[in-house]
């Protein structure tokens, strides 16, 4: 099994998407990418923490490749906007892509410059791509927000296949 943690705008509506895609095994929300060793909603929410709302996604690479994955994870949001998605706006809302290691780093920078080259978005992709750090899960209540609250805010659209 592997792991990725994604940032994409709010974490529920990337989660939500990505529990039901084939080969991923289980999700959760949380944040990563702050300076400090601790943080909660409220105080990512504020902007002030340096951390990004991610999901947790891990997959058997037997059935999905990280390239389809992140794939996936593209047509889930708009990775050309810095720091925004709709109304979330600050950069705990980044598109961000942490990974472990630096073959995964080149498997997610060569696919954006793929993405990049067919002009699949009107702008050039601002993700960011990061070996992982600390993990903090998000407390119950955010975990599988949007299947506990089904008419819950969601700013994710799954959009058409890129290629």
């Amino acid at each position: 099994m592997t792991k990725v943690y994604l940032g994409g705008g709010c974490y529920w509506g990337v989660e939500f998407y990505f529990k039901g895609l084939k080969g991923v095994i289980s999700t959760s929300v949380g944040f990563m990418g702050g300076d400090d060793t601790y943080t909660s909603y409220n105080e990512v929410m504020l902007g002030h923490t340096g951390h990004a709302e991610v999901v947790e996604v891990e997959f058997d690479e037997n059935i999905i490749s990280l390239e389809d994955i992140l794939h996936f994870f593209f047509r889930l949001h708009d990775p050309t906007t810095l720091n925004r998605q709709k109304n979330d706006i600050g950069t705990q809302y980044r598109s961000i892509i942490f990974v472990k290691e630096d073959e995964q780093v080149k498997t997610a920078k060569d696919l954006i410059d793929k993405i990049d080259k067919l002009a699949y978005f009107q702008d050039k992709i601002v993700t960011r791509v990061e070996l992982q750090e600390k993990y903090h899960k998000a407390s119950e209540y955010h975990q599988d927000y949007l299947t506990k609250n089904p008419t819950g805010y969601n700013c994710h659209v799954l959009g058409e296949k890129i290629f």
